[in-house]
């Protein structure tokens, strides 16, 4: 009767494992540091993103503060707070566990520290989700920078050795080349879609001009077209498989 007034799927079955059981906090505490992590590391990537020296996202001004005394910073200071609050999670976790490894199987006074940390980790994880999501929604993506970056470094290296396979040298030589052409190029500060036609047909003389388009970020993120890969198509059914899941959610 006390089980279905209260709304609980079963009694317990052992009266000592009904008064020294705290798993269901231990559980919860530990989904909450689970879950802290995701926003921590999700914080510490629009922290850098959102630096002058990346400039790919820009967050709302209700999300970042001044500087105290540069008056050109835009501080990211509630991904920080965020990432901050983490290791407060994290301690509530640790502290009980604690407390509850070296109990005998019986109910004993320690427990009555179970509670601050379960209840500090709510009060912690709602203002974060609440937060993250305000800050999300409201960001704004430097698309054009974000792909200017993607011209001017050597990501492509993977897809030119993938084409000077196809054009018969064995990968393992293939690699080493682009990693010569790679070292020269951080030296010369020229990219591989800098380098001449002529230098490429000196390495094999069947490289063609297509050897530029394989180059190309689009083209390189293109080919990453199996499940769960980064290719456009894939992230797009991602995408839409997210939001069934957040649909479906909502409903419930």
């Amino acid at each position: 009767m006390s089980t279905e007034l209260l709304g609980f799927d079963h009694p317990y079955a052992n009266s000592l494992d009904a008064v020294s059981d705290r798993d269901f906090a231990l559980e919860f505490l530990s989904n909450a540091s689970i879950l802290m992590v995701h926003l921590s590391r999700l914080c510490e990537e629009l922290i850098y993103w959102c630096s002058y020296e990346f400039g790919y996202v820009e967050l709302a001004d209700q999300y970042a503060t001044g500087s105290s005394i540069m008056p050109q910073k835009k501080n990211p200071d509630m991904a920080e707070l965020i990432r901050g609050k983490t290791g407060r999670i994290f301690g509530d976790l640790t502290g009980l566990l604690t407390v509850m490894k070296g109990l005998p199987l019986a109910y004993n006074k320690d427990m009555q520290e179970d509670k601050e940390g379960v209840f500090d980790a709510v009060k912690t994880i709602i203002p974060s989700l609440q937060v993250m999501t305000g800050m999300i929604k409201t960001l704004r993506i430097n698309r054009n920078r974000m792909e200017e970056a993607t011209h001017h470094d050597f990501s492509n290296a993977t897809e030119l050795a993938d084409y000077l396979a196809t054009k018969g040298i064995p990968f393992r030589q293939a690699h080493e080349i682009v990693g010569e052409l790679v070292l020269k190029g951080l030296k010369t500060g020229t990219n591989l879609a800098d380098i001449p036609l002529a230098q490429y047909q000196e390495i094999n003389p069947r490289i063609t001009a297509d050897v530029y388009k394989i180059l190309k970020p689009d083209t390189a993120v293109a080919r990453r077209h199996s499940l769960g890969g980064t290719g456009f198509d894939q992230v797009k059914q991602q995408i839409a498989a997210a939001r069934e899941v957040i649909d479906q959610n909502q409903q419930e």
